[in-house]
């Protein structure tokens, strides 16, 4: 994709100059709130919306001016698109009978090879009203597996299902596209799809492309607030902060950061109150932090307003205080991710054995050496220099 946009008669700029390089084999994932463009970006991949301008490139070829199906290309959307008076062997091998160019032995070979490799030969016989959602959804992927596609498209295949089956689903796709080493384009609203599916992730906001990189870099290092704050779950601490050379007074408290982070914010933090971002995980219940890690960071105490237990793992949510300025920072945030919740409150992640309950005064142990700070007025990550 080179500089691709969408601009539609009514003047609403869907996507606005994106560049994403997919590489031969590669899971990438579109993600964002909706209405970032993601869906639009791939409809124009497969050949669903015109391109209002850049270069769609596929296999070194340029393929603007190209109907659907001259690109082959597989796509798998969101409601399944399945045939209901078909059996599931006849939807599988619906396209291969559409372009004529295989055999009924060819056609039968690769219906069930397909229906094999997604655990659906017991169910060839059956119509989709008589399938789980699950089978439904495995079904579509049959249909796109049995073409020899270029590439997999897959527009939310998993929105439609509730949360165990998405888990399942999440990775049955996971180990095809390895099986099968195909390209894949994969688009969903959900980070937590995105952060375990994908090679790499193009970040999406409003039709730009706010930052494309690997899961665990989107995760340590995202280079603005939107970033930050939808990726992670829970999502990022947004905390107001001043920054005085390594000192960076907090609402719990003054801590350090290492010399070559202050050396990137340099002046541009200067008189401002940034906001500080950590993630609820760099914090701990610091009676059972290891000694060791103790003195590596700071502690503080503060008043936890409620905690939840999980089994494994368990949160602490504690009440700070938080500038005008600050707040409508936070407050434009929110609304730039579809209402998630980031006001002023720290999410602490706990270990399942912390014994810190609801209105305790506890003393929490923070790593400030993976603290962000963003300016205020751009959500530029200002520590990433």
């Amino acid at each position: 994709m080179k500089n691709i946009v969408k601009k539609y008669p009514d003047g609403f700029l869907a996507v606005n100059d994106v560049s994403i390089d997919v590489a031969d084999g590669e899971f990438m994932i579109l993600v964002g709130p909706s209405g970032c463009g993601k869906s639009t970006l791939l409809r124009m991949i497969v050949g669903l919306e015109d391109i209002t301008d850049g270069d769609m490139i596929i296999g070194g070829d340029r393929v603007n001016d190209l109907a659907p199906r001259e690109r082959n290309l597989a796509m798998v959307f969101q409601n399944y698109a399945l045939y209901p008076h078909l059996t599931v062997y006849e939807n599988i091998a619906f396209p291969l009978r559409l372009a004529k160019t295989h055999s009924e032995e060819e056609i039968d070979k690769k219906v069930r090879a397909a229906s094999k490799t997604l655990e659906l030969d017991e169910n060839l016989e059956r119509k989709p009203g008589n399938l789980s959602g699950g089978q439904r959804q495995r079904v579509a992927m049959g249909r796109a597996i049995v073409r020899d596609a270029q590439a997999f498209l897959f527009d939310e295949p998993l929105s439609n299902l509730d949360a165990k089956l998405r888990g399942q689903m999440r990775t049955e796709i996971a180990r095809l596209q390895k099986r099968l080493g195909i390209t894949t384009v994969y688009v969903t609203h959900d980070q937590t799809e995105a952060m375990t599916l994908g090679d790499r992730v193009a970040v999406l906001k409003h039709g730009l492309l706010q930052q494309l990189a690997t899961p665990r870099e989107l995760y340590e290092n995202p280079v603005n607030l939107f970033v930050a704050g939808f990726i992670g779950s829970p999502p990022m601490n947004f905390l107001p902060a001043t920054v005085e050379g390594t000192e960076v007074e907090l609402p719990f408290g003054t801590v350090s950061i290492p010399q070559e982070k202050a050396d990137r914010i340099g002046d541009r933090g200067k008189g401002k109150t940034l906001i500080a971002g950590i993630r609820p995980d760099y914090f701990e219940d610091a009676s059972v932090v290891d000694e060791s890690k103790r003195g590596q960071g700071s502690t503080f105490r503060a008043t936890v307003d409620v905690t939840e237990w999980l089994g494994n793992e368990a949160y602490a949510y504690v009440p700070y205080e938080a500038s005008d300025e600050v707040q409508a920072q936070l407050e434009q945030l929110e609304r730039d991710l579809d209402g998630e919740s980031v006001r002023s409150q720290m999410v602490v992640s706990l270990d399942a054995s912390s014994t810190i309950s609801d209105g305790d005064e506890a003393e929490i142990w923070v790593d400030p050496s993976r603290m962000h700070l963003f300016d205020p007025e751009s959500g530029d990550n200002l520590t990433l220099g």
